[in-house]
């Protein structure tokens, strides 16, 4: 790595992250079937870490990718429309992506903690999210801002679904057992569901709101009919008790439990799904099965009823009416719901989702433990037919966790390995190029010089020789009884060095025998020259880049230092705490370098075996570290999911690197210093490159600083007003709302310091910053700036004195700026909501409130009276032009809804979305 002198400033060049590769899909969020370019059945939406990926199922590749911050992915939902796609994330943020720019569109510091549910209204205008923080916050896409929040359960909320027939009601599950049926518009819970003794997974709105099935922690599904609350949908035989407690209830519909279904997979109810309109439901439980089951239209039921009736000799009335309403009146659920073939999968399924087309073919997409995703096709019509499976991606990732990684010695090519297979990777591409069954759990992996092979060290002491070329596996050599934990080369590169769990050192030569095949052609194998025994458990080895020592990392903390020719004794390295896990020795042969699950970094000298440094470098357990080739800097990773790199000569952290987002295990640096890999327990391998950015340490160090100050909120977490201690906004203090409520105190300040002299002379800095003529423009754009989902959040951190000077500055605004009365009536009426009794109370404000109704009446009427008649007049313009050239040119809103209105009926009679699904 080159260096540079910038006077007495030492300078490092940064690294930057490339990509995160391995994930096909996290096994946290859910996974979800979208439409791309209007073709149905073929992309499916997944999350993979802290990304969120599009995969086309028919050829396997990656279509988009969706990123934001550092923040684990929880929770994804696509809107009606398919044009926007909700991500929430493990910090309680809600993320809204456009499907056609890849770009996030507006954000919603919804939640305290982890997104667990979320769900769009049947317009998509409307987004209704849970969280780990019990509460539920019902969001406005359009105006970008929440609505309310809705508190009252006392466990994290599961499930979070829009009732479609009754408007603005929303059903909640939790796992405090309750179900709880919420009114938007009054945010009071009107109905709540206590029938379940354990934890609601759960819930699911069937055939139009027709019916709420509920999963919790037994092998039944609970089901509720939902029917209108009128007089003629009472139950006849019921008491008057029961009247007065159903007349006396807010409830538009009444839920009553009809039955329930029982499940043939083994423990609790994970998930619930129903395709698009409520027609399939399907369940899966802790086993590997999913269930499904078909919800029949009110007619199909009826035949099936009659049918039954026959069969039971039932005699028929002769009145049809009457027979009809008898029927209905006597369904039962095996009449209504029909059990369909089950999925039978070859792993543990995590989550899944169904999409059924108009030709009666239901495809279910799911996605495994083990780190792939498979879709399903079933085709309802034919009887009793079985689920095929059409497509599966499983060759892009390890099914389990990597635990070794290495680099080519052209820096070309990255080895990994899992519990069960030796993947090659293109590292420009970060594509798959050979997969190798190992047949055991890898612990250690490196190249042989010339890259054409790879020594796999197994967690049962085999050491294998797998050809890169033909990926195949050469020959499975029996090295040590127990763990080869370390596999380095001799600096010669004519053999091989393994450290196992059976406390001894094996030194190997390469050799050239013959194929047993093949005569004529020689194939690598590995000869046994020497073996050091110890006395403890070997966890890691190294050689000196001069060939002259090799040191022994032991489970007793210590380090042995023995020469390479002789075997000899020279030094002992002890110090840790706890046992040294991984090592590395300077390119010059003058420093060692020490890793320990004490958390600490131990810099000693070679020749005396001084210890220099020791750094607490780790917040958990250093698992790996490596020198960049021809310096003293080296990178370290540890179990908190941190990369940092050191410099050793001056001991200090140079920069920490976006690790995971759970334990590192293993990292790699290629031969040329350019380029990093790592692998951790969030199943990514993390690419990160060299660039020619220079890095000074002070830079870096307040820049970290500045971070973990910004991390920590100046004004506290809780959203406090004097007289209002029940304040639940449906948004959460951010450091955007810190910063707009800042960023009004200033602007405040200026305009009121500008104004005293006059008005005249050079325009404040700050104002031409915002490229401001007048104090009125300024305050508007510096509120216009702050994001929709912060403004209320920014309001209430003003002081009292600050509501009031902006609250005189707003007659002006609403006269001078008409095109802003929307702004300005949304910053008014929330202050009026939040400060009602000191702006009552006080005197001086009474004209101002007098002149701010009256002027804003008039802006409102204005604008209403301007959009009315552009509205009317483009009807008019639209009817000259279809008189007279015979074409459309605009769409006409009203015909748009009515439009609407009419699918909408014709869906709910045919019950079937007409989604036409391609191969």
């Amino acid at each position: 790595m080159t260096q540079g002198k910038m006077g007495l400033t030492k300078q490092y060049l940064a690294y930057k992250p490339v990509s995160s590769f391995n994930i096909i899909a996290s096994s946290r969020a859910n996974i979800s079937f979208i439409s791309v370019n209007n073709v149905d059945g073929r992309y499916v939406v997944v999350a993979a870490a802290e990304k969120v990926i599009v995969w086309n199922m028919r050829i396997g590749e990656k279509v988009a990718e969706f990123t934001r911050d550092k923040q684990e992915v929880t929770f994804l939902r696509a809107s009606p429309d398919h044009k926007h796609l909700a991500v929430g994330y493990a910090d309680g943020v809600v993320e809204m992506f456009s499907f056609e720019s890849k770009q996030s569109v507006c954000s919603f510091a919804a939640h305290r903690s982890a997104v667990s549910a979320l769900n769009f209204d049947l317009l998509g205008l409307k987004l209704a999210s849970g969280g780990l923080d019990n509460d539920v916050v019902v969001s406005d896409v359009v105006a970008q801002t929440g609505k309310c929040r809705l508190t009252g359960h006392s466990a994290p909320i599961t499930q979070v679904c829009f009732m479609q027939r009754y408007h603005d009601v929303i059903v909640t599950s939790s796992k405090d057992t309750q179900i709880k049926f919420w009114n938007v518009e009054t945010h009071c819970c009107f109905k709540t569901i206590v029938d379940h003794r354990t934890e609601v997974w759960g819930i699911v709105l069937m055939r139009n709101d027709d019916f709420l099935v509920c999963g919790s922690a037994d092998t039944q599904l609970s089901v509720y009919r939902i029917a209108p609350n009128t007089e003629e949908s009472k139950p006849i035989q019921a008491t008057e008790e029961q009247l007065l407690v159903e007349e006396s209830t807010v409830s538009p519909f009444r839920c009553t439990a009809i039955g329930s279904i029982q499940r043939a997979g083994h423990g609790r109810t994970i998930n619930l799904v129903a395709d698009g309109n409520g027609q399939v439901l399907g369940c899966h439980g802790t086993d590997k099965k999913i269930e499904l089951f078909y919800f029949a239209p009110v007619d199909e039921a009826v035949k099936k009823l009659t049918k039954r009736m026959k069969k039971l000799n039932t005699k028929k009335s002769t009145d049809t009416e009457t027979q009809t309403e008898v029927d209905v009146r006597q369904l039962s659920l095996t009449d209504e719901i029909k059990r369909l073939s089950p999925i039978l999968t070859s792993d543990k399924v995590k989550s899944f989702d169904l999409l059924l087309g108009s030709r009666s073919e239901l495809r279910i997409c799911c996605t495994f433990v083990k780190n792939f995703i498979e879709l399903f096709s079933l085709d309802m019509d034919v009887k009793k037919a079985e689920p095929v499976s059409l497509h599966s991606i499983h060759k892009q990732g390890h099914p389990s966790e990597a635990r070794s990684v290495s680099f080519s010695s052209d820096n070309l090519a990255i080895a990994s390995g899992s519990a069960e297979s030796l993947k090659l990777w293109n590292r420009s591409s970060q594509t798959v190029l050979r997969t190798i069954d190992t047949s055991g759990y890898v612990v250690s992996t490196c190249f042989v010089p010339g890259d054409r092979h790879v020594l796999v060290g197994l967690k049962s002491g085999e050491l294998l020789i797998v050809d890169i070329v033909a990926g195949d596996e050469l020959e499975r050599i029996e090295a040590h009884e127990k763990e080869i934990w370390s596999i380095v080369l001799t600096p010669d590169m004519h053999g091989c060095v393994t450290g196992g769990g059976d406390m001894t050192v094996k030194f190997w030569s390469f050799e050239l025998i013959a194929n047993p095949e093949r005569p004529d052609l020689k194939v690598l194998s590995l000869l046994h020259k020497n073996t050091l025994k110890l006395e403890e458990t070997v966890l890691c080895v190294k050689i000196s880049a001069n060939g002259k020592y090799i040191a022994v990392a032991l489970l007793d903390t210590t380090v042995k230092i023995f020469f390479l020719d002789s075997h000899k004794f020279y030094l002992s390295l002890y110090g840790h705490k706890l046992p040294v896990l991984t090592m590395d020795i300077s390119y010059d042969s003058s420093l060692i370098v020490t890793g320990s699950a004490d958390r600490t970094i131990k810099i000693w000298g070679m020749d005396f075996g001084d210890c220099h440094r020791s750094l607490l470098a780790h917040d958990n357990t250093v698992t790996a570290l490596q020198f960049i080739p021809n310096t003293h800097m080296f990178f370290s990773c540890g179990k908190d999911g941190k990369l940092k790199q050191w410099d050793a000569d001056n001991f200090q952290k140079i920069v920490t690197l976006p690790g995971h987002l759970g334990e590192a295990h293993a990292l790699a640096i290629s031969p040329n210093g350019k380029y990093v890999v790592s692998c951790g327990s969030d199943r990514t391998l993390r690419l990160f490159h060299r660039t020619d950015e220079p890095l000074v340490l002070q830079d870096v160090q307040e820049e970290e600083r500045e971070e973990l100050e910004n991390a920590t909120l100046a004004t506290g977490e809780e959203s406090a007003v004097p007289g209002l201690p029940g304040l639940q906004l449906p948004s959460k203090k951010t450091i955007g709302s810190e910063k707009g409520a800042e960023n009004i105190l200033e602007c405040l300040e200026v305009s009121k310091q500008y104004e005293q002299e006059g008005a005249k002379g050079p325009l404040p800095p700050l104002m031409f910053a915002y490229s401001a003529t007048n104090t009125d423009d300024f305050l508007l754009t510096v509120l216009s700036r702050i994001r929709a989902s912060d403004l209320e959040e920014s309001l209430l951190l003003l002081p009292f004195s600050a509501v009031c000077e902006l609250l005189e500055r707003i007659p002006k605004l609403t006269i001078t700026r008409k095109d802003q009365t929307e702004l300005i009536c949304k910053v008014v009426l929330f202050l009026f909501r939040v400060h009602q009794k000191p702006i009552v109370s006080n005197q001086v404000l009474l004209p101002v409130i007098q002149k701010i109704i009256h002027t804003l009446q008039e802006a409102i009427c204005e604008l209403r009276d301007m959009i009315g008649m552009n509205f009317h007049a483009s009807q008019m313009l639209q009817r000259e032009l279809e008189e007279n050239d015979g074409c459309v040119l605009f769409r006409d809103a009203t015909k748009l809804r009515v439009q609407r209105d009419r699918r909408r009926k014709r869906r709910e009679a045919s019950k079937r979305t007409l989604v036409n699904i391609t191969k």
